[in-house]
């Protein structure tokens, strides 16, 4: 693909006008190509799904992360002959934004066309900061683009008929398939039923639905396609996604969600993106916004695959939050990391991670294996158990909303932070959502929160292989609990595929010295890992130790990994579900 290609030999102006309108035109054909690339790529989804071809649909989602740059780098391309010496004048880009700027002005996606725009200039002028006057930020991708009466909603409304099963088949009809449903009357009777039981929920009061809005573009990701929207009756609203998936050439509906949680778990920050055709971003955005009004825009933006945007929006936001706050960044809270410095602000629910220039023994990484591990978790299926951490360069805060502790601990990290005498200068930063220890909320939590949060260590941790990932360090220390108490996986340096270790029994002790030794008595590979060891090192005692062998035991054996190793290795792709399994319809396999 080049994104160069489609740009059109342009005679080189005379005026700054002239250029300044002629490489705002150079741009904005780049944009309009990217964006077909997209949403060519977001199309192909349906057809994915409806053969079956999950590695095709994860070989797409890997392209589309990088189509944008393709296409970025072919726009620069274009344009340095043709700005010639003036390519860093940024007087001149400041003319260019302006034409840009009018170009934008009526465009169903405006705001991913300024995010664009500004991907540019930093490509020209490495911005450190915000450069306000060749950059779109803030207030600028607020705006709206402009609708016409004639403009449709982001949705269609279904009105409640006769009957719940009639508004179900009604949105189950919704998605237009090329393959037929395996028993629509079926669903639909099912669906309904699931209806009428939340209908009656406490919070909603038993009031009759009257009417579905769905979005009209369907959501794929991994093995499952999504009805989104949400059920109306007069000013209440409640959230509506049905879950379908393809069983042997025939759609069924595999599950229900009604409540913001379960579909803010959907969206998570800690699942890969969605592959939707979107032709207005902005509305869909905010329609989902009204159903999980807790949620960033930025986490939004990024779930639907934006997350150039997402990260634009996210750092407006951060600024926005330190004009109205006054507190420090700080350490954060749990073990102190080896290889990163870890800190936050304690009144804004993300951390900052940059890597230190030195690791101490016994880590045997370099920078480079921990960019590596980051970029893997980019691209890789993160199934509802790896943070999704957002890559940051160039960002600039004063200096004096750091804590003392935390600029001592920054100066060990000189080639992600710079420092000047008014600034601090994060040259190379990941941006996460703030989660609590694992280790830290096991102390705080009561017995039974406490069981439940260490049998879903254990279920993460085989979530995680399941998507053919190793944790490398299972210390409770590097998994951390959400806000709906889930436990995810957050530390990556030691991470790998799991098809690329190499799982073996525990040698017996050959004397009673080999047994009394401090030293293994055995010969230990680069890639060796010995799962029965796991269980020294989980740092559980007592009732909590019993709960997690009792439930994953078979974690600690050699055979568990060696099972799911030659299932990956055949072929075999695992999905792992962000609904409970209560929430499946019962005509359907556990």
């Amino acid at each position: 693909m080049n994104g160069a290609a489609h740009l059109d030999a342009l005679p080189l102006p005379t005026t700054v006008s002239e250029l300044a309108h002629e490489c705002a035109c150079a741009i904005w054909q780049s944009f309009g190509g990217y964006r077909a690339a997209l949403r060519g790529l977001m199309r192909r989804a349906q057809q994915r799904f409806e053969q079956q071809d999950w590695r095709g649909l994860h070989a797409d989602a890997v392209e589309r992360l990088n189509v944008r740059e393709i296409y970025i780098q072919g726009a620069l391309q274009h344009l340095r002959p043709l700005i010639g010496e003036r390519f860093r004048n940024r007087n001149l880009w400041r003319y260019v934004k302006h034409a840009y700027a009018e170009l934008c002005q009526s465009h169903p996606a405006a705001e991913i066309a300024k995010t664009y725009f500004t991907s540019v200039t930093r490509r020209v002028f490495d911005t450190v900061g915000i450069d306000v006057p060749i950059e779109f930020q803030g207030a600028d991708l607020e705006t709206p683009p402009t609708f016409t009466a004639n403009d449709q909603p982001p949705y269609i409304t279904y009105v409640a008929g006769e009957s719940l099963t009639a508004l179900a088949r009604t949105c189950l009809q919704h998605a237009r398939f090329r393959i037929p449903y395996e028993d629509l009357e079926r669903d639909a009777a099912l669906i309904a039923r699931v209806l009428e039981r939340e209908r009656r929920r406490e919070d909603w009061g038993g009031r009759p639905f009257e009417a579905a809005d769905l979005l009209r573009p369907i959501f794929y990701r991994n093995q499952a396609a999504y009805l989104v929207g949400r059920l109306r009756s007069g000013e209440c609203a409640m959230p509506l996604i049905i879950v379908l998936r393809n069983r042997g050439g025939r759609v069924a509906a595999d599950a229900v969600l009604l409540t913001e949680d379960e579909v803010s778990i959907v969206f998570s920050y800690t699942r890969s993106y969605f592959h939707v055709d979107l032709e207005r971003p902005r509305q869909v955005v905010e329609f989902l916004k009204s159903l999980m009004p807790w949620k960033r825009l930025a986490e939004l933006y990024i779930s639907l695959g934006y997350n150039r945007h997402g990260k634009a929006e996210l750092y407006w936001d951060l600024l926005q939050h330190l004009e109205r706050s006054d507190d420090r960044f700080v350490i954060a809270p749990g073990d102190r990391g080896m290889v990163m410095v870890v800190f936050t602000l304690p009144s804004y629910d993300i951390v900052f991670k940059v890597i230190r220039d030195h690791f101490a023994p016994p880590k045997m990484t370099t920078r480079r294996d921990v960019l590596a591990k980051y970029d893997l978790v980019f691209q890789h299926d993160r199934a509802g158990r790896l943070v999704d951490a957002q890559e940051f360069r160039h960002l600039t805060f004063e200096r004096e909303r750091f804590a003392p502790d935390l600029l001592a601990e920054l100066a060990t990290a000189t080639e992600s932070v710079d420092f000047t005498d008014r600034d601090v200068v994060l040259k190379h930063v990941y941006v996460e959502r703030r989660v609590k220890p694992l280790n830290l909320y096991l102390r705080e939590a009561s017995p039974e929160e406490a069981r439940d949060a260490v049998l879903d260590y254990g279920q993460a941790i085989k979530d995680l292989a399941a998507t053919n990932i190793f944790p490398g360090d299972l210390l409770l220390k590097n998994f951390g609990v959400t806000r709906h108490k889930r436990v995810i996986f957050y530390d990556y340096d030691e991470l790998t595929m799991l098809t690329d270790c190499n799982f073996r029994d525990l040698p017996p002790p050959s004397s009673y010295d080999d047994e009394m030794s401090a030293e293994p008595w055995y010969y230990v590979g680069e890639k060796d890992i010995f799962p029965e060891e796991f269980g020294n090192f989980l740092g559980l005692t007592g009732e909590l130790r019993r709960a997690f062998l009792e439930a994953h035991g078979d974690l600690l054996t050699p055979r568990f990994w060696r099972d799911m190793q030659a299932r990956h290795r055949a072929g075999e792709v695992l999905e792992i579900p962000p609904y409970r399994a209560s929430r499946r319809l019962n005509a359907h396999e556990p």
